[in-house]
């Protein structure tokens, strides 16, 4: 065997076990999740020879790590203050109508989920529905439902939307505006569709001339400055995003003059960022560079390209599938050199972007944001299971990307 063979040979086995391992979630009979198996994965390539320190570094896409850590610390603090709790009070609490409360539940998910990151929308948002509908006695499922399916339709939206946006963008260069002028209208047909099919799965909850009964306001905590602050700082952010200023560099001078606060500890915001998503990223960043160096001849991705992913069609189903398989980041990831090579690369990446996000949807564990509503509901006693969930989240998805294909 030569030394490329090997070579080769290694590449293929770490990269199959390093997503084997993120596609189930752990490594069985070890506490090894999917950062520590995008780490292992990475080291291993490096151990192997199969790419250079060197190279490792330079596999990094520090722009979208950087674009990512500047949001989560923005939202951070719009979290720390209050501001999500002050918005949901006001116009979650007006509803007077259980449809009009799902409404407002799908609208609030989808619009901050297209411009903020999505998983911490479903994080802050769930315990606040919870809360609000155990109050009005309500079942508390297809609430809890319309959090996740709308934050991840919203999320289509924008770079900033959700973590493979902000890959995509970096990978693609594609700008703010044109994704946004590209994609808004999927996400927001999305989010009706979202209203309306869970209104016809739960027809007595929803379908209903029954009224709320009007509850007390409960006295709410926040902090009024960093309140102002913080939604200054993510307005100017969103002005700049717009006027096509380098989004990560946006981001993480946004996010460090947040920082700079007698309110809320440094550390605070620390804790709220999710450090082991970072990890995995430059994990798997090395892990399909290692693949790519040591596998991907020119011949093999022109074998590839074959499977004409330049029809909108095929290239969303494969995306779709490959999304419900090991996630959609590392779905992403790995047809970055076969999108890279397509005849209409920044149509090709709006599509992967389009499909990987509303692919989330499928089912119960198509998405971090999915489990997020799913973990936290479970800690307050009330149970999301997987058919509860699939049997609207399913024919969401195929109906959101059959949309998302005509559009594009």
């Amino acid at each position: 065997m030569t030394r490329d063979n090997g070579a080769a040979l290694a590449a293929v086995v770490v990269f199959v076990a390093t997503y084997l391992v993120i596609a189930i979630g752990k490594l069985p009979g070890y506490q090894l999740d999917r950062a520590g198996a995008a780490l292992v994965g990475a080291s291993l390539m490096v151990g192997l020879n199969v790419v250079s320190l060197e190279q490792a570094y330079r596999a990094i896409d520090f722009d979208a790590i950087t674009l990512l850590l500047g949001m989560m610390i923005v939202v951070a603090n719009l979290r720390l203050s209050g501001f999500f709790r002050l918005v949901n009070n006001f116009v979650v609490a007006r509803a007077r109508h259980p449809l009009i409360l799902l409404m407002a539940i799908v609208a609030i998910s989808g619009v901050f989920s297209a411009f903020l990151v999505n998983d911490t929308i479903c994080l802050v948002m769930t315990p606040l529905v919870l809360e609000l509908v155990k109050r009005l006695k309500r079942d508390p499922i297809p609430y809890l439902l319309a959090i996740p399916l709308a934050s991840n339709i919203g999320s289509t939206a924008t770079i900033t939307g959700n973590p493979q946006n902000m890959i995509i963008a970096s990978f693609s260069h594609i700008s703010y505006g044109t994704f946004a002028s590209t994609l808004w209208p999927v996400a927001a047909i999305g989010i009706i569709l979202t209203a309306g099919l869970i209104a016809l799965v739960y027809p007595r909850e929803f379908l209903t001339s029954e009224r709320l009964p009007q509850i007390a306001t409960k006295p709410l905590r926040y902090h009024r400055s960093l309140v102002i602050k913080s939604v200054l700082v993510t307005i100017v952010m969103m002005i700049l995003f717009f006027a096509g200023q380098p989004v990560a560099k946006v981001a993480i001078v946004g996010g460090a003059f947040l920082l700079l606060t007698r309110s809320v500890k440094a550390d605070k915001v620390y804790r709220e960022i999710d450090w082991p998503l970072l990890l995995m990223f430059v994990g798997l960043f090395i892990v399909v560079t290692g693949l790519e160096t040591a596998v991907l001849t020119p011949e093999t991705v022109t074998a590839v390209s074959r499977l004409d992913l330049a029809s909108v069609p095929i290239l969303s189903a494969i995306t779709a599938g490959l999304s419900n398989l090991v996630s959609n980041v590392p779905a992403v990831l790995v047809l970055k050199p076969f999108v890279a090579n397509s005849p209409d690369p920044q149509r090709a990446w709006l599509v992967v972007a389009m499909a990987s996000t509303l692919a989330g949807n499928f089912t119960l564990v198509g998405s971090v944001a999915n489990l997020i509503v799913a973990q936290r509901a479970r800690v307050e006693g009330v149970i999301l299971g997987f058919w509860t969930y699939f049997k609207v989240g399913a024919p969401l998805t195929l109906l959101t990307i059959a949309l998302g294909v005509w559009w594009l």
